[in-house]
This record gives C-alpha cells, structure tokens and sequence, in this order.
C-alpha cells in the first residue's frame, strides 16, 4: 500500500515538474515571439524611416522643398492612394470596376453612365475654382474633406446595400478627385523653382503618384479581400480628412490675390479663346485620348472573342500554351502601367525641351506604332501598342499641363484645365465606343488601319496648321524688325540734321567752343549725329543716352525731353 502511495506521490511530481517545463516552456516562447516581434517591428520601423527621408530627399530635391513643391508632391501622392483605395473598395461597382466580361451593351451603357455626368459638371468646376484662387489651399483641402465625407457615406452605404448613395457618393469622389487635379495644375507656377521646368515638375508629381498607386492597389486588394470594402472606404475616409489639414498647411505664396474687378463678369475659356499653341496641344491630347480608349476596349473584345491570331487557332494544337485570355489581358494590363510609368520618368528627363515639340512627337510615335502594329500584328505588336499608348497618354498630357500654366494666365487658368479635362475625358469616350463597334467585325487589322489612318490624319493636319503659324510668326517678326530699322533711320537723320542746323563757332552742351579745332559738340567730319543721340552696333544708345540706376534720366536726355528711348530690333 505504501509503495502504491510512492509510485502515486512520484507521478504526481512528474506531471508538477513536466508542467512546469511546460510553462517555462511557454513562457520562453513568448518570450522570443514577443523579442522577434519587436525586432521586427523596430526593423519595419526603421526602413519605413529610411525609405521615408529617401523619398524626402527625391521630392525635396532642386530646390523643390524651398518653394513648397516637395510638399505639393506629397500630398499628391497621399491623393492618390486614397483614391486608389476607393477604387479597389469599389472594384465591383459600375463606377470603378470596368465590366470586362460583360456584353458590348453594358460596356457602352458603362461608358455612357461613368463618364457623361463628370463630362457635364466639369466645365463648371473651372470657373468656380478660379473665382476662389486667394484661397487654393482651402479649395484643395475642401476636395478632400469632401472625398472624406463621401467615403464615409459610402462604407454605411455598401453595407445596407443602399444603391443610390453609392451612386451618388461615387459621382462625387469622382468630381472632386478632378477638383483636386486642376487646382493643383492650376498652383504649380506657383511652387516651381528656377531650376526645375514646368514639364519635369509636372513628371515628379505624377512619377510619385504612379508609384503611390500602384503600392495602394495590391494593398487595398489584400485589406479588402480581408476586412471587406466598407472598411477600406473608412481607412481612405480618414486619409482624406489628414491630407486636408495638410493641404491647409501649404505654403501662403500659392494663393493668389483676386485681381479682377468687383462685380466682374465671369470669364469662360473654350477651345476657341486659349491660343494656337494651347489649342494645338489640346488637339493632339484628343488624338491620343481616342487612341487609348480605341485601343483599350478594342484589344480587350478581340481577345475575349479569341479574334486575335495566338489565340484564334482552329487546332488546338496550334494554340500557344501560355497567353491564354487571362494572361493576355494582365500582360495587356501590365504594359499599359509600365508605358504610363514610363511616360513620367521621360517627361522627367526632358528638362530643356519644349512641350508643344514634345506633344507633336508622342502622336508621331503613336502613329508610327499603329502603322507597325496593322502591318504585323501578334502578341508582342499588341503589348508594344498598349504600351506606347499608355505613354503617349502620360507624356503628352503632362506637356500639355505645361504649356497651359505657361501660356494662360492666373485669373481663367483653372477654367481651362476644366475644359479641357472635360474634352480629354470625352474623347477617351468617343474613342472607346469606337473601339466597341469596330470589335464586331473581328479583325485586327480594319480596326487598326482605321486607327492609323485617322492618327496620322491628325498629325498631318496638325503639322500643317503649326507650319503656317510658325510662317506668319516670322513673316510679323520680319515686319517689326523693318519698322524698327526705320525708325532707327529716320532718328539718325534728324541727328544729322540737328547737327547741322548748329553755327560752326556755337557752343556745346560742356560750354566748349573753339573756332579753329575745338570740340563742336563731338561730332566728327562725316556727319554723325552728337554723342547723345547716337546707338552702338547692337542697338543699344550710347552711355549719353541712358539711365542712371535710380531711374532719372541723363543731362542729354533731359535736352530733348520728348524723345522716345531707342531699342534694338534684333532683340
């Protein structure tokens, strides 16, 4: 009995012992996930840090943190983000999510539905942005607390199945997100510095919401996926609300004072009041705008239909084992973001080079690959074309920015980029119903030649409208550097003729005379007028004739003082 109570009390510390090594065990395991936690955290941390003081660096670069176009840059990315996580929590709406396995029907009722209201309001926005431009910062955090509210209403929206708030708040983000976008084009002579041109300022800001976007998107998928998309709505509902108090923290200068009148009519921009280089840039976005949509629902139904040659093989044999339609469409998906990408580090590049050449060169590449493209089409003609397009489409509307904020002024420049977003997004339409129809035949090349012909159609056209220009510029310039060598002409004439008209034993402006070989007024045997009247080889006047530094004119100019200053008509 007693060694039954022996063997009972051993067992009993045993399990005491075996439990205890299990919760030291345990304990050490804790312990360690705890540390590993940590150092992985202090690891996350510090990259994040890293890579957040190399990104400042990049945005900050040229002088770009002085004039508050680093911060500019930020907020754009942050902008974007957010407005990628919208799109992927609202993947399957008919507002983001593009129904690419759907009939042409209800493709084209999505383009007519998506893009008709933006079309009608935008104009509006313009004029509305440009009557606040003494305060753009508040106009810009507006665009976001706006964005956030909606997305509020949206993630209570999704979850109640409520249709028509979704509608609504989807058509708002929409609006405001292109708010956002002119008036930050509107600012950005405001924030360039001297060394940085407008073309590669522009490229910065859109190279870094490229990247911003394309980090968002996988994410947003995988938050989505696992938290569901009312959730992901509130995460950029609260993006939104802080990147609004950071557009209010913008620098002052990028406010403008309000410089017309009170009570003022409203000036409208149209594509007839903006100027020939303007106009010129514009119609050459529109191109490739219907050449991208074209191109995009185009290649997207000839694949679906199989009418594409490595997948419309009778035999299947014959077929290619790799670019079945799945794949082919994400490879297609794929060189669009490269070629956009792509576009943004080139405009980047292009620091010295005039925007209106470089719009003129995206259409002739453009045209040139849709030529290459009809002749030999395959899978490789086909990702090189959706790749060209989307960097035609990047480059060319970042040219085109610039040159608006070059050439409009500050009080209707947010109105043109209103219009002329509207007429971008309108051809993107047109070109995509296009697109649509021409799928039905089934046959690449029609549809290509067709896009060929009307691209180079296009570039001709605007070559030709560019040459005569150009021929009229030179012909005024010639003419004003007639009239001024004229007037030139005709001053030195009444110089000689002043001269002239002095008694030989007169004194000059100094009080000197001599009968017999005492200056005369400086002028020489010849006949050239006096010192105070004459200009020197480059069209400049004399040391006699200019001002001195505070703005009084000279003893000589104050002889003749209705005498108009001379410039140089080769100026």
């Amino acid at each position: 009995m007693e060694g039954g109570w022996e063997r009972a009390r051993e067992i009993s510390r045993r399990m005491a012992h075996g439990a205890a090594d299990a919760g030291r065990a345990t304990m050490r395991a804790g312990k360690a996930t705890a540390s590993g936690t940590a150092r992985a955290g202090k690891a996350t941390a510090t990259g994040a840090r890293k890579v957040g003081k190399a990104t400042r660096r990049l945005t900050y670069a040229g002088g770009a943190g002085r004039t508050g176009l680093g911060r500019l840059i930020e907020l754009s990315a942050g902008n974007s983000a957010c407005d990628a996580f919208v799109t992927v929590a609202l993947a399957s709406t008919v507002f983001f999510g593009v129904p690419v396995g759907e009939a042409r029907g209800s493709v084209a009722l999505y383009l007519v539905i998506t893009m008709l209201p933006f079309a009608l309001l935008a104009p509006f926005v313009g004029p509305i942005l440009d009557r606040f431009r003494s305060g753009r910062r508040y106009v810009m955090a507006g665009t976001l607390f706006g964005r956030g509210l909606l997305c509020f209403a949206m993630a209570a929206a999704v979850g109640a199945g409520d249709l028509p708030t979704l509608f609504i708040g989807a058509l708002g983000v929409l609006v405001l997100s292109k708010a956002y976008n002119v008036s930050r084009a509107a600012i950005m002579p405001s924030v360039l510095p001297a060394d940085i041109t407008l073309v590669s300022a522009n490229a910065r800001v859109a190279l870094f919401t490229l990247v911003s976007a394309g980090v968002a998107v996988p994410v947003g998928a995988g938050l989505t996926a696992w938290l569901g998309s009312a959730v992901i709505l509130r995460v950029a509902m609260v993006g939104f609300l802080l990147l609004g108090v950071v557009a209010v923290r913008l620098p002052r200068h990028v406010d403008s004072p309000d410089t017309e009148e009170e009570g003022a009519a409203p000036r409208w921009r149209t594509l007839l009041k903006v100027g020939p280089a303007v106009a010129e840039a514009v119609w050459a976005n529109v191109a490739i705008r219907v050449f991208s949509g074209f191109l995009l629902f185009f290649l997207l139904f000839l694949v679906q239909d199989k009418a594409v040659p490595w997948l419309a093989a009778s035999e299947p044999w014959a077929q290619d084992p790799f670019f079945d339609i799945p794949k082919t469409i994400a490879l297609l998906a794929g060189a669009a973001g490269l070629g956009g990408l792509a576009g943004a580090v080139v405009a980047n590049w292009t620091r010295n080079s005039a925007p209106g050449l470089i719009v003129l060169l995206t259409l002739a590449v453009t045209a040139a690959t849709t030529i290459t493209a009809a002749i030999i089409f395959g899978v490789w003609t086909a990702l090189a074309i959706s790749l060209v397009a989307a960097f035609a489409q990047e480059l060319g509307k970042l040219a085109l920015d610039a040159i608006v904020q070059r050439e409009i002024g500050e009080e209707v420049r947010s109105s043109t980029f209103g219009v002329v977003e509207a007429v971008l997004q309108l051809a993107w339409v047109f070109g995509g119903l296009v697109g649509l129809v021409l799928s039905l035949a089934e046959s690449s090349v029609a549809g290509l030649v067709t896009l060929a012909v009307a691209l180079t159609a296009a570039l001709g056209w605007l070559l030709v409208t560019r040459r005569k220009r150009v021929r009229a510029m030179k012909a005024e310039l010639r003419r004003r550097r007639a009239e001024a060598a004229a007037d030139e002409q005709t001053d030195e004439y009444a110089g000689k003729g002043q001269a002239a008209d002095e008694p030989a034993g007169g004194a000059d402006d100094a009080g000197q005379a001599g009968p017999g070989g005492g200056h005369t007024g400086h002028a020489d045997h010849t006949g050239p007028p006096d010192h105070a009247d004459r200009v020197d080889r480059a069209g400049r006047p004399d040391h006699a004739d200019h001002a001195d530094r505070a703005g009084r004119p000279d003893h000589a100019d104050r002889r003749v003082p209705d005498t108009k200053p001379l410039t140089n008509p080769h100026g």
